[in-house]
């Protein structure tokens, strides 16, 4: 299962939107546009299709981690 593939079923599962997407990736300061968002959704032979790479995967379930539970508490 390649991380596109998690990328999309985890989208699909928490019913969340580009803008969605593209907020939770703010929360970890890391910045993605709509158009290069699209491209790890799209089939592996549409031309535009563009493998999602370790570093977005791990800054987007970093970011769920915030967008679900909060930040994390000052000690």
């Amino acid at each position: 299962m390649s991380n596109n593939d998690i990328f999309k079923k985890l989208r699909v599962a928490l019913e969340l939107t580009n803008d969605d997407i593209i907020k939770i990736l703010e929360l970890v300061n890391f910045k993605i546009s709509k158009s290069e968002l699209g491209s790890f959704f799209r089939s592996d032979d549409h031309p535009n299709f563009k493998p999602c790479g370790d570093q977005i995967l791990r800054n987007f379930l970093n970011g769920l981690v915030i967008y679900k539970r909060g930040p994390k508490p000052v000690k």
